[in-house]
């Protein structure tokens, strides 16, 4: 689960650093999805070019924030066995994906090169809550 958290971390750089860069759009989009790059959304509109660039930053901060806490809360919480933390490290990712996720789909914004990486930080998630899971049902952890 702490690796999960980290690897969304690792996503929201990646996202952020796009920002700034001539790509402009995030990770896995490109031109099949999107018909217009940076400079064009500039010509058109510097500021729904600024107002853009200010939602991909604000989602990147939440994104590594969720990914933090997802870690800290693995790290320091479900590894001694605490199920409040445990309850929170799930819930905090499981909200943000039922969110965002949903939104990908009917605009062809699905595409393998920018959820891929979400959907494997996924699959080692759900593999670190099995893991937990298994762990906090040993009689070592009863007494939690």
């Amino acid at each position: 689960m702490t690796l999960a958290g980290l690897a969304f971390v690792g996503y929201a750089a990646v996202f952020l650093v796009l920002n700034f860069t001539g790509g402009f759009l995030e990770l896995g989009i490109g031109p099949d999805q999107v018909d217009k790059g940076k400079a064009e959304v500039e010509a058109f509109s510097p500021q729904l070019h600024h107002y853009i660039s200010h939602l991909h930053i604000a989602l990147s901060g939440f994104i590594a924030a969720t990914g933090l806490a997802v870690a800290g809360l693995s790290w320091f919480g479900v590894r001694r066995g605490e199920r409040w933390a445990f309850a929170t490290a799930v819930i905090v990712p499981t909200v943000g994906l039922a969110v965002a996720l949903p939104a990908h789909y009917p605009w062809g914004l699905a595409t393998l090169g920018h959820l891929g990486p979400v959907y494997v930080a996924v699959l080692i998630f759900l593999a670190g809550v099995g893991v937990a899971c298994s762990g906090m049902r040993s009689p070592a952890m009863k007494h939690h």
